[in-house]
């Protein structure tokens, strides 16, 4: 059985090629094409000899060459691209490319379906089928960012706020923004990356304890506690003002905007 490449350190990627035969150096060469110019096929590796093109394609798969468009819709004005995305096992996400004039957002699912049961959104009415690996998550980012280095640009934030809750995948979801910020990838800024959550406070705790600049986007839909219950019914486990005060205690600079407003109009 081939064994899958995309995703993989380059530590984890040497020690595979090396297995199959190839020298250490290729792998380096490997992980500039997959990450650095969004490359998914092994015959398009130019320096790659094509005795090595042949081990690659004999062993080894690249998810992003494994994902089908089913559905792809753009917006009138061209600034605004979402597809439906089917993985291997034949499940199925959406993600969407929106061109803004200070760059290239890719807003990304986490899991295939959702759990939450919100009355407004879609994507929970057949609940959460499963979580999405780190590099489902990247192959997202980077079916677009191949597109997009064709103009000569690249994908320069990402928003989790596709189906699913990230906090309730919140390894693979990290994993996949700290392989973003390496140098040796798309090396984005952990500041042009936002997490969305609908308020998994074990979640946004995590996120405080690692320390790191991502922000933080919180799904409220109403300030009233029983209005907020009705469309969300996590508001039960998490009531929204626990939610913004823990925000606020993680230091989230729009979440502690937020609060302010809050108790500004006397909700908190």
């Amino acid at each position: 059985m081939k064994k899958e490449l995309f995703g993989l350190s380059l530590i984890e990627l040497q020690e595979l090629l090396v297995a199959a035969g190839l020298k250490k150096f290729r792998a380096v060469q490997v992980y500039q094409w997959l990450y650095q110019k969004s490359v998914t096929a092994f015959d398009q590796m130019r320096n790659l000899s094509k005795a090595d093109i042949a081990i690659l394609e004999a062993n080894f798969t690249l998810l992003p060459k494994q994902l089908k468009i089913l559905r792809e819709q753009v917006s009138q004005d061209d600034l605004t691209r979402k597809v439906l995305l089917e993985f291997p096992d034949g499940n199925s996400v959406e993600t969407v490319l929106m061109r803004h004039d200070y760059g290239y957002s890719v807003c990304v699912s986490s899991q295939v379906g959702c759990d939450m049961g919100c009355a407004f959104c879609a994507s929970g009415l057949s609940g959460c089928i499963r979580n999405l690996t780190a590099a489902e998550i990247l192959a997202q980012v980077y079916i677009f960012n191949s597109m997009l280095v064709r103009e000569g640009k690249k994908v320069s934030r990402i928003v989790v706020m596709g189906s699913g809750e990230p906090m309730l995948n919140f390894d693979a979801v990290i994993g996949a923004l700290q392989f973003l910020h390496q140098e040796n990838t798309l090396y984005m800024s952990y500041r042009n990356m936002t997490i969305s959550t609908c308020g998994i406070i074990p979640g946004i705790e995590k996120l405080t304890q690692l320390g790191l600049p991502i922000n933080l986007a919180i799904s409220l839909h109403a300030a009233e506690p029983e209005l907020r219950t009705e469309l969300m019914p996590v508001n039960k486990g998490f009531p929204f003002q626990d939610v913004i005060q823990a925000a606020d205690s993680g230091r989230h600079p729009g979440c502690r905007s937020l609060c302010r407003l809050y108790r500004q109009a006397g909700d908190l």
